[in-house]
């Protein structure tokens, strides 16, 4: 089991923003976590990749508390790509995904050929070899979104955690990204986790949907029971039905503009 966590809880002060979470994943799944605003879904995140300590509870990366690897252990397994990273502007893509291999590469060994043919690959599975001499401040939102996802794919981990990896991308690129976890997924059996406000873009790609809402657990299961179950509704508030696209399709919800009181 690559990735795992059970009864995780998460204070910050006295306010609980994640309350008895578990997760058990296969190899190769795909997981959205969803829900409003302030749910837990990016804490969750930061839990299972050990960067905040729970108050209670563990999470484990392949049966080893992560709370017990160094921060070098946790990379070679597993990549997380924050909502708003930070990097110099003055950095090139290049640059940035050259830092992805650091955990293999470390501060001594030079780059070998392994390392540039997963820079080589990362840089051209989100469209960016072309642009690769770019400085960050050259880019536009979507583009620099694409280059930390190029990094997170340099470091091979074979756990990747994305916190909203669609955000501040047009349509296009956002259909792109999801293609490139869906292949992530099923051609070299990542592990992925991503938190996602897109409620019909979670049910599409992903295998299992985690439902949060004030840092509980309120869904765990397959899109589809999810969408027989009410719970969209509820936990949105708002008006709304799922529609059958074709038999072979996931259900689509159509929201209502309606917000209800």
């Amino acid at each position: 089991m690559p990735l795992s966590c059970s009864q995780l809880s998460v204070l910050y002060g006295r306010r609980k923003a994640l309350n008895g979470f578990s997760l058990s994943m296969e190899p190769g799944e795909i997981r959205a976590l969803i829900g409003p605003n302030g749910s837990g879904k990016s804490t969750a995140l930061q839990a299972l990749a050990g960067l905040i300590a729970p108050a209670e509870g563990r999470a484990e990366i392949e049966g080893v508390a992560a709370a017990s690897m160094s921060r070098r252990a946790i990379a070679k397994k597993l990549a997380f790509l924050p909502q708003q990273p930070t990097a110099p502007d003055e950095m090139t893509i290049a640059q940035l995904v050259r830092q992805g291999r650091f955990p293999h590469v470390g501060l001594f060994r030079s780059y070998g050929r392994k390392d540039e043919e997963a820079i080589e690959w990362a840089l051209e599975s989100t469209g960016l070899t072309s642009l690769a001499d770019r400085t960050l401040q050259e880019l536009s939102g979507g583009e620099r979104q694409r280059a930390w996802i190029s990094a997170a794919l340099a470091q091979e981990a074979g756990i990747l955690l994305l916190d909203e990896p669609t955000s501040f991308l047009d349509i296009g690129y956002q259909v792109e990204v999801l293609d490139l976890v869906h292949r992530l997924s099923r051609e070299r059996g990542v592990t992925i986790v991503m938190a996602i406000h897109d409620i019909n873009q979670a049910i599409a790609v992903s295998d299992r949907i985690s439902l949060l809402e004030k840092g509980e657990l309120r869904f765990d299961g397959e899109p589809r029971a999810l969408a027989e179950s009410g719970l969209i509704e509820q936990t949105f508030r708002v008006k709304g039905r799922f529609v059958e696209v074709a038999p072979d399709k996931p259900p689509h919800f159509d929201v209502e503009l309606t917000k209800l009181s």
